[in-house]
């Protein structure tokens, strides 16, 4: 099951940049309609076959076409919304992907378990026969298109543009710091601090619903302060400080230490619609596809080597030595997360309901 799983994971991955560029070309509405539509005949496919090869095959088209709803879906959500309102809107965007996946990864063990795999993956397929159909009837283009500010960036293509790069690079250190405290936080309560799986799984909720909440606070926060890196920079720097808190909390009682990974963890989540916002902005919508395509295979491509790479230093160092290793990630970060020398601010601050001339 987990080949299974990474060849999906592979197969989206690999392919975001592709689906980007895409969009870019044809508008979100074609390319979600139409890749949601073979994630729905791909997993039909994964459900119906008696073959092993078959099915894992069917499983890496499925994640390959399901990406095309990331960037395309990021870019159509930048449109609808002014540079006053993305930060929220693209935050919200975000942390319903994080629901989504949070909720598959709930929910359809408990199907397979109780229906079979069948079941489970027909339950998908419907999903995304939901997920394409919705695209078609209601995806528009905005009755008033947003205009790109003036000198913005996007007249070159983000796949040369060493601003969306850096902030790609800092967000893929900020994933791999994301990836392990929620991916390891269990194993490490229930391990080393006996916990019972139940409590370590409450921790892991806690961060991760806190976590949720706080992105799409730093949304609003940086569409009232007019700007993205600025508050990226912050939360950057209170994951740091949050990181040698959890450090040194290893040595104390569990009440600290608990305290102290659920503050990292919802920081170490809260980045992720700041760097998305700043990347699409920073491309202008019409070149926005690609840049989130290339944001995202960087970010998917860092946390993949993630869970083996934080195992291994686990198992070299200790897991206080982990944690504190953890540290080189925001402090990596931080440098590539700086504003432009000669750049035009991404956002220029504007009133949220405009009045009528």
């Amino acid at each position: 099951m987990a080949f299974v799983l990474g060849g999906f994971q592979a197969g989206l991955t690999l392919s975001l940049l592709l689906w980007g560029l895409l969009t870019d070309r044809v508008g979100e509405r074609f390319v979600i309609g139409v890749g949601m539509s073979a994630a729905a005949g791909a997993m039909a496919v994964a459900s119906l076959t008696e073959s092993s090869a078959v099915f894992i095959a069917a499983m890496v088209v499925a994640g390959a076409v399901s990406a095309s709803v990331v960037a395309a879906s990021g870019r159509a959500v930048m449109a609808w919304f002014g540079p006053g309102e993305r930060g929220l809107a693209l935050g919200i965007r975000q942390t319903s992907a994080m629901v989504g996946q949070g909720g598959a990864a709930a929910i359809l063990p408990l199907v397979a378990a109780g229906a079979g795999l069948r079941v489970a993956l027909a339950s998908l397929v419907g999903a995304a026969l939901v997920a394409a159909a919705a695209s078609v009837l209601w995806m528009r283009e905005p009755h008033t298109p947003q205009e790109e500010p003036p000198g913005f960036a996007g007249a070159r293509s983000p796949l040369r543009d060493r601003q969306i790069w850096r902030i790609s690079l800092g967000g893929g250190f900020l994933v791999i710091t994301q990836h392990s405290l929620l991916g390891f936080v269990v194993l490490f309560l229930h391990h080393e601090r006996g916990f019972s799986p139940g409590a370590a799984a409450g921790v892991l909720a806690a961060m991760s619903f806190a976590g949720a909440g706080l992105r799409i606070a730093v949304g609003y926060w940086s569409d009232r302060l007019g700007a993205r890196l600025v508050p990226l920079r912050r939360v950057t720097v209170a994951l740091a400080v949050a990181l040698v808190l959890v450090t040194a909390a290893t040595a104390g009682p569990d009440a600290l230490l608990v305290a102290a990974l659920i503050v990292a963890g919802m920081l170490s989540v809260a980045w992720n619609g700041l760097a998305f916002t700043a990347v699409a902005e920073l491309a202008g919508r019409a070149r926005s596809g690609a840049a989130l395509g290339l944001q995202q295979t960087i970010l998917g491509l860092m946390g993949a080597v993630t869970p083996v790479a934080y195992a291994l230093v686990v198992t070299t160092l200790s897991w206080r030595g982990a944690f504190a290793a953890l540290l080189l990630c925001p402090l990596l970060a931080l440098p590539l997360l700086r504003e432009p020398a000669h750049a035009t601010p991404a956002v220029v601050p504007e009133p949220l309901h405009p009045q009528a001339n």
